[in-house]
Protein backbone atom coordinates (compact mmCIF):
# COMPACT_ATOMS: atom_id res chain seq x y z
CA UNK A 1 0.00 0.00 0.00
CA UNK A 2 1.56 3.82 -0.85
CA UNK A 3 2.01 5.82 2.58
CA UNK A 4 -0.46 8.14 2.92
CA UNK A 5 -0.41 11.20 0.78
CA UNK A 6 3.14 9.70 -0.74
CA UNK A 7 2.71 11.58 -3.64
CA UNK A 8 1.04 14.09 -2.60
CA UNK A 9 3.90 15.71 -0.61
CA UNK A 10 5.35 18.96 -2.59
CA UNK A 11 8.07 18.37 -4.81
CA UNK A 12 10.54 21.08 -3.47
CA UNK A 13 14.37 22.94 -4.21
CA UNK A 14 17.22 21.64 -2.37
CA UNK A 15 19.59 23.54 -0.59
CA UNK A 16 22.95 23.52 0.50
CA UNK A 17 21.54 22.37 4.11
CA UNK A 18 20.04 19.55 2.66
CA UNK A 19 23.77 18.03 1.69
CA UNK A 20 23.46 15.48 4.47
CA UNK A 21 20.22 14.46 3.92
CA UNK A 22 20.87 13.68 0.15
CA UNK A 23 24.65 11.84 1.21
CA UNK A 24 22.15 9.61 3.67
CA UNK A 25 20.06 8.82 0.73
CA UNK A 26 22.64 7.10 -1.04
CA UNK A 27 23.63 5.35 1.76
CA UNK A 28 19.85 4.21 1.69
CA UNK A 29 20.40 3.01 -1.54
CA UNK A 30 23.58 1.59 -1.17
CA UNK A 31 25.50 3.93 -2.80
CA UNK A 32 28.23 5.69 -1.29
CA UNK A 33 27.63 8.73 0.84
CA UNK A 34 29.73 11.08 -1.69
CA UNK A 35 29.18 14.13 0.20
CA UNK A 36 31.75 16.05 -1.67
CA UNK A 37 30.18 15.22 -4.73
CA UNK A 38 26.68 16.43 -3.36
CA UNK A 39 28.40 19.48 -2.82
CA UNK A 40 29.69 20.36 -6.11
CA UNK A 41 26.07 19.29 -7.65
CA UNK A 42 23.98 20.96 -5.65
CA UNK A 43 26.25 24.45 -5.57
CA UNK A 44 26.31 24.51 -9.76
CA UNK A 45 22.90 22.82 -10.13
CA UNK A 46 19.38 22.20 -9.12
CA UNK A 47 18.60 19.55 -6.35
CA UNK A 48 15.01 18.89 -6.58
CA UNK A 49 13.53 16.31 -3.77
CA UNK A 50 10.34 15.75 -1.40
CA UNK A 51 10.92 15.49 2.27
CA UNK A 52 10.15 11.89 4.10
CA UNK A 53 6.60 12.23 5.58
CA UNK A 54 8.49 10.48 9.02
CA UNK A 55 10.15 13.13 9.27
CA UNK A 56 13.34 11.42 8.86
CA UNK A 57 15.42 13.02 6.16
CA UNK A 58 14.57 13.13 2.06
CA UNK A 59 11.53 10.42 0.56
CA UNK A 60 13.57 11.43 -2.50
CA UNK A 61 15.70 13.30 -4.89
CA UNK A 62 17.76 14.25 -8.05
CA UNK A 63 20.21 17.28 -9.41
CA UNK A 64 19.72 19.14 -12.72
CA UNK A 65 23.03 20.45 -14.11
CA UNK A 66 22.06 23.16 -17.07
CA UNK A 67 24.52 24.16 -19.75
CA UNK A 68 24.82 27.07 -22.20
CA UNK A 69 24.84 30.72 -21.89
CA UNK A 70 21.33 31.06 -20.80
CA UNK A 71 20.39 29.09 -17.59
CA UNK A 72 16.52 30.12 -17.98
CA UNK A 73 16.25 28.49 -21.45
CA UNK A 74 19.94 25.98 -21.80
CA UNK A 75 21.47 24.30 -24.58
CA UNK A 76 21.65 21.12 -22.49
CA UNK A 77 20.86 19.74 -19.09
CA UNK A 78 22.30 16.37 -17.27
CA UNK A 79 19.69 14.66 -14.59
CA UNK A 80 21.38 12.78 -12.37
CA UNK A 81 21.59 11.10 -8.81
CA UNK A 82 17.44 10.41 -9.08
CA UNK A 83 17.14 7.95 -6.04
CA UNK A 84 14.19 7.20 -3.82
CA UNK A 85 14.64 6.09 -0.14
CA UNK A 86 14.01 2.14 0.00
CA UNK A 87 11.06 2.32 2.34
CA UNK A 88 8.89 4.69 0.10
CA UNK A 89 10.83 2.84 -2.96
CA UNK A 90 8.15 0.67 -5.74
CA UNK A 91 5.35 3.48 -5.19
CA UNK A 92 5.83 5.78 -8.25
CA UNK A 93 7.68 8.65 -6.57
CA UNK A 94 10.75 8.39 -8.75
CA UNK A 95 8.35 8.68 -11.85
CA UNK A 96 6.37 11.29 -10.29
CA UNK A 97 9.68 13.52 -9.26
CA UNK A 98 11.57 12.51 -12.78
CA UNK A 99 7.96 14.05 -14.89
CA UNK A 100 8.17 16.93 -12.95
CA UNK A 101 11.44 17.72 -13.87
CA UNK A 102 11.25 16.29 -17.61
CA UNK A 103 7.92 18.27 -17.88
CA UNK A 104 7.94 20.94 -15.78
CA UNK A 105 10.76 22.43 -14.82
CA UNK A 106 12.48 21.30 -18.22
CA UNK A 107 10.03 21.30 -20.72
CA UNK A 108 11.17 21.20 -24.36
CA UNK A 109 14.93 21.40 -22.98
CA UNK A 110 17.47 19.06 -24.54
CA UNK A 111 18.13 16.30 -21.58
CA UNK A 112 20.51 13.63 -21.26
CA UNK A 113 21.66 11.00 -18.04
CA UNK A 114 23.25 8.09 -17.29
CA UNK A 115 21.27 5.27 -16.73
CA UNK A 116 22.02 1.99 -14.70
CA UNK A 117 19.87 -1.31 -16.24
CA UNK A 118 17.24 -0.61 -12.99
CA UNK A 119 16.32 2.81 -14.10
CA UNK A 120 16.94 2.40 -17.73
CA UNK A 121 13.10 1.14 -18.21
CA UNK A 122 11.34 4.41 -16.42
CA UNK A 123 13.39 6.42 -18.32
CA UNK A 124 12.35 4.93 -21.64
CA UNK A 125 8.84 5.31 -20.46
CA UNK A 126 9.71 8.96 -19.82
CA UNK A 127 10.52 9.74 -23.56
CA UNK A 128 15.00 9.25 -23.32
CA UNK A 129 16.44 6.95 -26.06
CA UNK A 130 20.01 5.25 -25.45
CA UNK A 131 22.30 6.88 -27.42
CA UNK A 132 25.53 6.17 -26.05
CA UNK A 133 27.07 3.62 -23.20
CA UNK A 134 29.94 4.21 -20.48
CA UNK A 135 31.73 1.87 -18.67
CA UNK A 136 33.15 2.68 -14.93
CA UNK A 137 36.69 1.20 -14.47
CA UNK A 138 37.87 1.69 -11.22
CA UNK A 139 41.43 -0.29 -9.93
CA UNK A 140 45.05 0.75 -8.38
CA UNK A 141 47.02 2.16 -11.61
CA UNK A 142 50.10 0.56 -12.15
CA UNK A 143 51.69 2.78 -15.04
CA UNK A 144 54.58 0.94 -17.68
CA UNK A 145 57.80 2.38 -16.21
CA UNK A 146 58.55 3.59 -19.55
CA UNK A 147 55.72 5.84 -19.37
CA UNK A 148 56.50 7.06 -16.05
CA UNK A 149 58.36 10.00 -18.03
CA UNK A 150 56.64 13.34 -16.63
CA UNK A 151 55.11 15.36 -18.85
CA UNK A 152 56.08 13.99 -22.10
CA UNK A 153 53.82 13.41 -24.96
CA UNK A 154 55.51 10.78 -27.15
CA UNK A 155 57.58 14.07 -28.21
CA UNK A 156 54.63 16.23 -29.46
CA UNK A 157 54.07 18.13 -26.32
CA UNK A 158 53.27 18.64 -22.71
CA UNK A 159 51.33 17.79 -19.21
CA UNK A 160 51.58 20.14 -16.32
CA UNK A 161 49.50 21.57 -14.03
CA UNK A 162 47.18 24.15 -14.77
CA UNK A 163 47.15 28.26 -13.59
CA UNK A 164 44.77 30.54 -13.17
CA UNK A 165 46.23 32.20 -16.26
CA UNK A 166 45.04 28.20 -18.16
CA UNK A 167 41.10 28.80 -16.96
CA UNK A 168 40.10 30.36 -19.79
CA UNK A 169 41.58 28.54 -22.74
CA UNK A 170 40.09 25.40 -20.69
CA UNK A 171 36.95 27.27 -20.61
CA UNK A 172 37.06 27.85 -24.55
CA UNK A 173 38.25 24.28 -25.40
CA UNK A 174 35.54 22.89 -22.87
CA UNK A 175 32.52 24.61 -24.60
CA UNK A 176 34.22 23.37 -28.22
CA UNK A 177 34.36 19.89 -27.16
CA UNK A 178 31.02 19.78 -24.69
CA UNK A 179 29.05 21.68 -27.23
CA UNK A 180 27.56 23.47 -24.31
CA UNK A 181 29.00 26.45 -22.12
CA UNK A 182 29.93 24.83 -18.39
CA UNK A 183 31.50 27.83 -17.35
CA UNK A 184 29.73 27.62 -14.17
CA UNK A 185 31.14 23.76 -13.32
CA UNK A 186 34.48 24.71 -15.23
CA UNK A 187 35.04 27.55 -12.79
CA UNK A 188 34.34 25.66 -9.76
CA UNK A 189 37.40 22.53 -11.21
CA UNK A 190 40.31 24.23 -9.06
CA UNK A 191 38.31 23.83 -5.86
CA UNK A 192 36.89 21.18 -6.05
CA UNK A 193 39.63 18.71 -7.51
CA UNK A 194 42.71 17.83 -6.08
CA UNK A 195 45.02 18.61 -9.39
CA UNK A 196 43.82 19.59 -12.64
CA UNK A 197 46.18 19.34 -15.24
CA UNK A 198 46.06 20.79 -18.87
CA UNK A 199 48.22 18.87 -22.39
CA UNK A 200 50.11 21.76 -24.82
CA UNK A 201 51.45 20.71 -28.46
CA UNK A 202 54.73 21.96 -29.04
CA UNK A 203 53.43 25.13 -29.89
CA UNK A 204 51.73 25.77 -26.84
CA UNK A 205 48.34 25.62 -28.06
CA UNK A 206 45.82 23.73 -25.84
CA UNK A 207 45.21 20.25 -26.52
CA UNK A 208 43.22 18.88 -23.80
CA UNK A 209 43.02 18.81 -19.41
CA UNK A 210 41.64 16.24 -17.18
CA UNK A 211 41.21 16.36 -13.18
CA UNK A 212 41.64 13.86 -10.65
CA UNK A 213 39.08 14.33 -7.03
CA UNK A 214 38.28 12.53 -4.15
CA UNK A 215 35.47 10.24 -3.99
CA UNK A 216 34.99 8.14 -0.78
CA UNK A 217 38.68 5.50 -0.72
CA UNK A 218 38.97 6.46 -4.61
CA UNK A 219 40.00 9.16 -6.93
CA UNK A 220 37.92 9.99 -9.62
CA UNK A 221 39.30 11.01 -13.09
CA UNK A 222 37.43 13.24 -15.02
CA UNK A 223 36.78 15.51 -16.48
CA UNK A 224 39.28 14.10 -19.50
CA UNK A 225 39.11 15.76 -22.89
CA UNK A 226 42.22 15.10 -25.20
CA UNK A 227 43.26 15.51 -28.61
CA UNK A 228 44.10 11.53 -29.07
CA UNK A 229 44.35 8.31 -26.99
CA UNK A 230 48.29 9.34 -26.40
CA UNK A 231 46.82 12.44 -24.98
CA UNK A 232 44.15 10.67 -22.58
CA UNK A 233 46.74 8.26 -21.89
CA UNK A 234 49.64 11.42 -20.75
CA UNK A 235 46.87 12.63 -18.65
CA UNK A 236 46.00 9.84 -16.75
CA UNK A 237 49.44 8.66 -16.13
CA UNK A 238 50.26 11.86 -15.02
CA UNK A 239 47.50 12.39 -12.44
CA UNK A 240 47.46 8.89 -11.15
CA UNK A 241 51.08 9.13 -10.05
CA UNK A 242 49.73 11.71 -7.60
CA UNK A 243 47.98 9.69 -5.38
CA UNK A 244 48.02 5.96 -4.03
CA UNK A 245 44.43 5.53 -3.83
CA UNK A 246 42.41 3.64 -6.97
CA UNK A 247 41.48 5.49 -9.33
CA UNK A 248 38.10 5.65 -10.85
CA UNK A 249 36.57 6.52 -14.24
CA UNK A 250 33.74 6.70 -16.63
CA UNK A 251 34.97 5.72 -20.50
CA UNK A 252 33.11 6.26 -23.55
CA UNK A 253 33.00 2.53 -25.12
CA UNK A 254 33.91 3.88 -27.87
CA UNK A 255 37.14 4.76 -26.89
CA UNK A 256 38.76 0.70 -26.61
CA UNK A 257 42.04 1.96 -27.18
CA UNK A 258 41.70 3.90 -23.79
CA UNK A 259 39.94 1.29 -21.97
CA UNK A 260 42.32 -1.89 -22.65
CA UNK A 261 45.18 0.65 -21.52
CA UNK A 262 43.27 1.52 -18.51
CA UNK A 263 42.65 -2.18 -17.83
CA UNK A 264 46.57 -3.63 -19.04
CA UNK A 265 47.26 -0.81 -15.75
CA UNK A 266 45.13 -2.54 -13.32
CA UNK A 267 41.74 -1.31 -13.75
CA UNK A 268 38.62 -3.03 -13.75
CA UNK A 269 34.86 -2.95 -15.44
CA UNK A 270 33.02 -2.48 -12.65
CA UNK A 271 29.65 -1.28 -14.52
CA UNK A 272 28.00 -0.24 -17.69
CA UNK A 273 25.55 2.72 -17.66
CA UNK A 274 23.31 3.87 -21.07
CA UNK A 275 23.86 7.20 -21.86
CA UNK A 276 20.38 8.59 -22.86
CA UNK A 277 18.84 11.55 -24.31
CA UNK A 278 15.83 13.26 -25.07
CA UNK A 279 14.96 16.02 -27.08
CA UNK A 280 18.03 15.89 -28.89
CA UNK A 281 18.97 12.33 -31.27
CA UNK A 282 22.85 12.72 -29.37
CA UNK A 283 24.58 14.36 -27.38
CA UNK A 284 26.12 17.77 -28.35
CA UNK A 285 30.02 18.56 -29.24
CA UNK A 286 33.01 16.18 -30.43
CA UNK A 287 33.45 12.83 -28.55
CA UNK A 288 36.25 11.84 -29.95
CA UNK A 289 37.86 14.08 -28.08
CA UNK A 290 35.48 13.68 -25.01
CA UNK A 291 37.01 10.53 -23.00
CA UNK A 292 35.50 10.68 -19.90
CA UNK A 293 32.82 13.20 -17.73
CA UNK A 294 33.30 15.01 -14.56
CA UNK A 295 30.83 12.52 -13.09
CA UNK A 296 28.43 10.41 -15.01
CA UNK A 297 25.30 12.92 -12.77
CA UNK A 298 26.71 15.80 -14.27
CA UNK A 299 27.39 14.64 -17.71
Amino acid sequence: MTPPHLNDLPIRALTAGDLRHCADLSEDRGWPREEHKWGLLLAAGNGYGVAAPDGEGLAAACVVTRYGYTPAKPDLAAIGMVLVADRFARHGLGRRLMTFICDDVLKGVPLTLHATPYGRPLYEELGFKTTGRAEMVEGLFCPDPAEVTGAALRGTGRVRPATAEDLSRIIRLDTEVFGADRTHMITRLPAFTDRLLVAEDREGDLTGYAAIWPNMHTHVIGPLIARDTAGAQALVTALAATTDRPLRTDVDVRHEALLAWLKDRGLVSVAFNAVMTRNIPGLPGDWTRRWAPLTVAAG
